[in-house]
C-alpha cells in the first residue's frame, strides 16, 4: 500500500517548448486532493508519482480530512486531481491522460 505520509512532494520542472519555439522551464503543478484509508486514493497516487516522477513534474498532495474547503468542494469526488490548479480528473487517474495534459 502507498505511503499516505507526505503531504507535500516537489520535484523540478521539466524545459517545455513554447508554441514560438522557444524553449525555458515551465513551471507545472499537479495537486492530488483524496483522504487516508481510501484505495481510489492510493492508487492515484501510485499513477501520480510514477508520471510526474518520470516527467519531472512537482506534485503535492491534500487531504480533505485537514482542509474544510477541499472537503466540502470535492468529497463526493475523490480522489481528485488537479493540474495547475484545474481538476483534470477523479476517481480513477488514466496514465496516459495525465501525461499527455502534462506534455503538452
Amino acid at each position: 500500500m502507498a505511503d499516505m505520509s507526505p503531504l507535500f512532494r516537489r520535484k523540478a520542472a521539466p524545459a517545455a517548448v513554447a508554441a514560438d519555439g522557444a524553449t525555458g522551464p515551465r513551471e507545472r503543478l499537479v495537486t492530488l486532493i483524496g483522504k487516508p484509508g481510501c484505495h481510489l486514493c492510493d492508487d492515484a497516487q501510485e499513477v501520480v508519482d510514477k508520471v510526474c516522477g518520470e516527467l519531472g513534474v512537482p506534485w503535492e498532495r491534500k487531504d480533505i480530512t485537514e482542509d474544510k474547503d477541499l472537503h466540502d468542494q470535492y468529497w463526493e469526488q475523490i480522489p481528485v486531481v488537479l493540474v495547475d490548479g484545474e481538476q483534470h480528473t477523479f476517481w480513477r487517474v488514466d496514465e496516459a491522460r495525465l501525461r499527455k495534459e502534462l506534455t503538452e
